[in-house]
């Protein structure tokens, strides 16, 4: 029955499309269905690797088999000894494992390296399956880590270096031109249960005395187990007595079945001494926006439903948590809730509401009254949440006290610290912190648009700094029907450690809308968060942490202070080389001491080894372009805010030619070969990565950007995980109508959705006759070519009518055919953050857009083609041209 209508849709697709298309149709032994599952495709898949090439095996996100940047099997053991040599383990048992030896830089040189194979980019244009490519190995010598384990090094996906073989001097690390900095991302998900990490429960934390850093597998046992030599320092310490002893049951254990020397990313259970004061409570205090435009546009009603269908979800198991409301419009009203109990003869009393209208010193009524807690008062908040939907129904006021709010709030909060989410649809114009409408499309694409990128009234910075030091962070939710100045509200979540999140044009009556918003909006108030957490990197002694960079606030040279610690961002930290490195590996280590959702303080270590060299050919040999991008990406954005578009922009070209011509005068001989445009194979994509970044909606130079739309893509610039933010600037995009037989299936092996092979992003890929897949991560794009058939439109969208098919803004319509199930399967999936190793709230929006309707919408998926010319923007090709020109010179 299938084959036959495989063939029916080959017939329809071969004649349609010839009848649309005369002499380019395609011909019939390559329509869909004959050995080809597509909707009249041609049999070569578009986006294919040209052969040659070879096309990895493993799906974005998923670590190759062995982990990224993992050891192999049976690594750090002598020649001939399994993991599961019965013999060492009788040797582990008696404290007497295997030991690691000091190497030499000249002795680890005959260790395996990676090989540097040059290409020419002009030659083997760049497929875009290669920016999926895992990171280069990290090539330690044999016997670096303490014990046999496969998980003794960082896996990438937490913790990244821009170099797997580091420069032994600064000077190297500078004739280089590379940068060296970490990419460090301590989560992997929004909660601990789809991300398990190894947890050292004893309390028994064995630190360094001089540089403090936390015992790990790549320290070094001396005097028969008793004392233990620094990685980073080369200090040696005491082992504590209870480092072998476990003292609930009351008897000797063995060393190396230790959490921390097996495994690079472990949590330790903190005691009393890691404690400044009691363990807080967790503190959600919501600040409403309850002016006409939040009224109007349903932002209040969904946001009070969302908040109520989340409490179960909110995290409370220790019970402690606490919720607290104000509201803000041109007055300020605290609203006052009462523990549980039954009706009293009166009524029930759930909730009264106090207005405060002075903005210039508001006062705190009954301050006890206003924080409750979210156990003892739970049906009492539900009844509140459900007046309030309607409660200010009729309001004619349009103007927003944001400003005094926010004081407010942090004077009700900061004796116990915690969250502050605010959620606006009005731009601050009354009181402290009002902002101007300084919108001006005249600005837009000329040097004045730098203005409009920079923080309007100090008042955000220096109060986000005081909100620091309360532990309090901000997490902002903005909701344009116009201008909302961005640029300034998301200095709150900047130094404060939390998020801006951008609803543009968001009107609760479109579906669509809603439940993006209460999707987002759920898995943040569900997400697990660490409060007032410290981040702190250490090295090996001559490295230095220099730069930082994400959302914090940074309160000493290498102190990053979170009042909250989210689980969906990520780090950067530049590292400089003071001294040169005399070993042959060199350590780093990441540490978050943070308090749980439950009242527990923990300090989750990171430890990544990295292997020295004095050969610039290893530096670029080992360099990962992914992490490298995300490096840029960071100093971009703070170009940007700092010296204007044009500057950051200028910024990332000059700083792509300076390493492409290192690489030629260095180790390609001086030659471009004929014509060519050389950089070696692991690098291949970072010229395309660059293009990317200068064509992005955060950098790109054009007049029809509004500024708001600019500064929250700048926020997700510097503060995405690394796979998310290679995606939002580097868009995936399938091919659909012509996807293999097991895209859009569930793997036999794992149960994993396939995906379809990933294709270049250039609109010489789009056929008439097709539907494809343009996915960034914040947006998803399905197009429906002109000639599309009208057998692929009835199972893709339920209708023949190319007309009766909704485009913009939509949800996929749910069919019962096996191709629809296809494509949403694959929708899902490529959304799918888990897969990719990521937390993340971002509900990505779908958009179908007819390739010969709205051109506006049009338009805006076109720009996510980056190797095409659009909108003052180069093609890739004569971005190649420009880099060898200048390369050349």
């Amino acid at each position: 029955m299938a084959d036959k209508k495989k063939r029916a849709y080959a017939a329809q697709a071969y004649e349609f499309g010839a009848n649309a298309q005369g002499a380019n149709a395609p011909q019939p032994g390559q329509a869909y269905g004959l050995g080809q599952p597509g909707y009249g495709a041609p049999a070569q898949t578009y986006g294919q690797p040209s052969p040659g090439f070879v096309q990895p095996a493993q799906g974005y996100g998923q670590p190759p088999a062995q982990g990224y940047g993992q050891p192999a099997p049976g690594y750090g053991q002598p020649a001939g000894q399994s993991p599961h040599d019965p013999l060492a383990q009788q040797f582990g048992q008696m404290n007497l494992s295997p030991q690691a030896t000091q190497v030499t830089p000249q002795q680890a040189t005959q260790n395996a390296q990676n090989p540097l194979v040059g290409s020419d980019l002009l030659q083997q244009p760049v497929q875009a399956w290669e920016v999926e490519s895992p990171p280069p190995a990290i090539n330690l010598p044999p016997n670096t880590a303490a014990t046999p384990s496969p998980h003794s090094n960082a896996p990438a996906r937490y913790f990244r270096s821009t170099l797997n073989a580091v420069p032994t001097t600064h000077s190297l690390l500078k004739k280089s031109k590379l940068p060296f900095a970490l990419v460090i991302q301590p989560y992997g998900s929004l909660r601990d249960a789809e991300d398990p990490v190894p947890v050292v429960s004893d309390q028994v934390i064995s630190r360094c005395r001089r540089c403090r850093a936390y015992i790990n597998p790549f320290v070094t046992f001396l005097d028969n187990g008793h004392r233990w030599r620094c990685n980073m320092c080369n200090l040696t310490n005491d082992v504590p007595q209870a480092f072998d002893w476990d003292s609930q049951q009351q008897k000797s254990v063995d060393r190396w079945q230790r959490q921390e020397l097996n495994y690079s990313v472990c949590e330790f259970v903190a005691p009393q001494e890691y404690m400044v004061r009691p363990p807080q409570p967790l503190v959600y205090l919501f600040l409403l926006d309850v002016t006409f435009a939040s009224v109007s546009s349903g932002l209040l009603a969904t946001a009070a439903r969302c908040i109520l269908e989340s409490l179960d979800r909110i995290p409370n198991a220790d019970r402690r948590t606490r919720v607290g409301f104000l509201a803000v419009d041109s007055s300020l009203h605290y609203f006052k809730i009462v523990p549980d109990i039954p009706d009293s003869e009166d009524g029930p009393v759930d909730a009264s509401m106090l207005v405060v209208s002075d903005l210039d010193e508001p006062f705190l009524p009954t301050p006890s009254d206003l924080l409750v807690n979210l156990s003892e008062c739970r049906q009492n908040i539900e009844n509140f949440l459900q007046k309030l939907q309607g409660m200010y129904q009729e309001t004619p006021i349009t103007q927003s006290a944001m400003g005094p709010a926010l004081r407010a709030a942090h004077k009700l909060i900061s004796p116990v610290g915690g969250k502050i989410v605010v959620l606006s649809a009005t731009l601050p114009t009354l009181g402290v912190g009002a902002l101007t409408m300084r919108e001006d499309k005249k600005l837009l694409g000329t040097s004045g648009e730098a203005k409009l990128l920079q923080t309007e009234n100090s008042f955000y910075k220096s109060f986000a700094v005081e909100c620091s030091k309360n532990q309090v962070s901000i997490d902002m939710f903005l909701f344009s029907s116009q201008y909302q100045n961005v640029a300034s509200l998301s200095n709150l979540p900047r130094f404060t450690g939390g998020q801006t999140y951008f609803y543009p044009g968001f009107n609760a009556a479109r579906s669509e809308d809603a439940i993006k918003f209460a999707r987002e909006f759920s898995e943040f108030l569900s997400s697990e968060v660490g409060l007032e957490a410290v981040l702190r990197v250490r090295a090996t002694t001559g490295l230095r942490m220099s730069t930082f960079y994400g959302n914090f606030f940074n309160r000493s040279s290498d102190l990053c202070a979170f009042p909250s610690f989210p689980r969906d961002q990520a780090y950067v930290v530049e590292v400089a080389i003071d001294e040169s490195l005399t070993r042959a590996v060199c350590c780093l280590q990441a540490a978050v001491l943070h308090t749980t959702c439950n009242g527990e303080r923990r300090i989750r270590v990171l430890t990544l080894a990295l292997p020295t060299t004095e050969s610039v050919a290893n530096v670029y040999a080992s360099a990962d372009p992914s992490a490298i991008a995300v490096y840029y990406s960071h100093k971009a954005v703070e170009r940007a805010f700092g010296s204007g578009l044009d500057a950051a922009r200028e910024s990332l070209q000059s700083k792509i030619i300076e390493i492409l011509s290192t690489y030629r005068k260095e180790l390609a001989g001086g030659n471009m070969g004929a014509g060519g445009l050389q950089l070696p194979q692991n690098l291949r994509v970072l010229p395309l990565l660059f293009l990317s970044l200068v064509k992005h909606v955060g950098l790109r130079k054009s007049s029809q950007i509004p500024s708001d739309l600019r500064s929250a893509a700048l926020n997700f610039l510097s503060t995405l995980p690394l796979p998310l933010l290679i995606q939002y600037i580097h868009p995936k995009f399938y091919s659909l109508h012509d996807m293999p037989d097991n895209a859009g299936v569930p793997d036999p092996q794992t149960g994993e959705i396939l995906l379809p092979p990933t294709g270049n992003l250039s609109s010489e890929r789009l056929v008439p006759y097709g539907l494809y897949l343009i996915d960034d991560g914040v947006n998803q794009f399905l197009w429906v070519g002109r000639d599309a058939v009208p057998a692929l439109l009835a199972d893709v969208f339920g209708s023949e009518d190319r007309n009766a098919i909704k485009q913009g803004k939509t949800t996929m319509p749910v069919l019962d055919n096996e191709f629809n199930e296809r494509v949403r399967a694959v929708l899902d999936k490529s959304a799918d953050h888990l897969a990719k190793g990521v937390g993340s709230i971002i509900a990505p929006t779908l958009y179908i857009i007819k390739e010969d309707g709205d051109p506006s919408l049009k338009l805006w998926a076109q720009t996510l083609l980056v190797e095409d010319r659009a909108d003052q923007g180069m093609s890739v090709q004569q971005w190649l041209g420009l880099l060898r020109e200048k390369v050349v010179q």
